[in-house]
């Protein structure tokens, strides 16, 4: 029997015989299938499995994600946001943030007087290793060692509001700072003024004083003194600080007016401590008191329009915290910013200014 015939069934009542040519033409197409099934699984004798070369090339041919590129960290230290001047400056570094598109940092301490509390601010910021620093500091002296420290790490440093000491910036050698603030003594010299308008009798004047160690509180009684002193029907009687706090300076004010009787004309520092001075004069009924602030709060505005504050200062927090941020920005980039910009103050009053 041929081999062809083996592969045939035998029997089968519609297939003709091996030798004729029907036959041979079947064994021909099944040897021909045969053919064409064995080149197929020879042509790759490696079974695919999961994980296969084949697998990760398709993987690798797609486009690689493009990180997003990190943003600039600019850090905003205030003093405090319990004091409406420091939020109204978080805005305009807000405005500047948003414009920017960097990333804004704010960071405060509990209160005013918590100096120790910036200084850890400023030197974890360091440790954080962002890109510039702005600060209104409570201290013109005590912040300046870590200010240091974070321009010897690479980090740009920009000054608002509270100027920090020249001198002692020189001896311990901080670079050139950029700052940006008010004519404080300036601005306190004409809010002064609007007091002492149209007096001619004798009258006792007091001043309700800042933080002692910061150099605008300072800059500020330097300017009331001024204008006190250039009304010769006034004679002051009393210097006293309160700290910028509104509480401590009700009760200053009241020891003020039980030791010297008959004050009739008082500049704060602030309007947080012309307020709570406001309060107490209010209490104990006394109604021929001028009283002059120093930051244009909202309350203090309303308190200037009813009367009950003679004259405030708009030194504009916000365009100051807002220059602070576009300077420390430029300043990453290298640019040279000028060390002063002063803010124009505006003075809002119930009385005329002197000229």
């Amino acid at each position: 029997m041929s081999a062809s015939a083996l592969l045939l069934p035998q029997g089968h009542p519609t297939l003709r015989p091996a030798g004729s040519g029907f036959g041979r033409a079947c064994v021909n197409l099944l040897l021909g299938i045969l053919a064409s099934v064995w080149l197929v699984a020879c042509d790759d004798p490696k079974p695919v499995q999961k994980g296969t070369a084949m697998v990760e090339g398709a993987a690798k041919s797609e486009p690689a994600a493009v990180p997003a590129p990190k943003r600039r960290q600019i850090a905003l230290v205030m003093k405090t946001l319990t004091n409406p001047f420091f939020v109204e400056m978080e805005r305009g570094a807000r405005k500047a943030e948003t414009e920017l598109g960097i990333e804004l940092l704010v960071k405060t301490a509990a209160q005013e007087t918590s100096i120790e509390q910036q200084v850890a601010i400023v030197e974890e910021l360091v440790r954080q290793k962002v890109d510039a620093i702005v600060i209104a500091p409570g201290d013109s002296v005590k912040l300046i060692p870590a200010l240091k420290r974070a321009q010897d790490a690479g980090l740009a440093v920009v000054n608002i509001d509270n100027r920090l000491d020249g001198d002692f910036s020189r001896t311990l050698g901080l670079r050139t700072v950029p700052f940006i603030s008010v004519d404080n003594e300036q601005g306190a010299f004409l809010v002064a003024s609007a007091l002492t308008s149209g007096v001619t009798e004798p009258a006792k004047a007091a001043v309700i004083e800042g933080i002692r160690s910061a150099s605008n509180a300072e800059s500020r009684k330097a300017g009331a003194l001024r204008a006190f002193s250039g009304n010769p029907a006034v004679t002051v009687v009393a210097q006293e600080s309160a700290n910028w706090k509104i509480d401590e300076a009700y009760d200053v004010a009241k020891g003020l007016f039980t030791r010297e009787p008959g004050i009739t004309l008082l500049f704060c520092a602030n309007d947080m401590m012309a307020l709570g001075a406001a309060r107490y004069i209010q209490e104990a009924g006394l109604s021929n008191v001028r009283i002059a602030g120093f930051d244009a709060l909202a309350d203090a505005v309303e308190a200037v329009k009813r009367g009950t504050l003679t004259a405030t200062v708009d030194q504009q927090a916000g365009r100051q915290g807002y220059l602070g941020v576009v300077y420390a920005n430029r300043m990453i980039s290298g640019e040279t910013m000028p060390p002063e910009t002063m803010v124009d103050v505006r003075i809002l009053t119930t009385q005329p200014a002197k000229p």
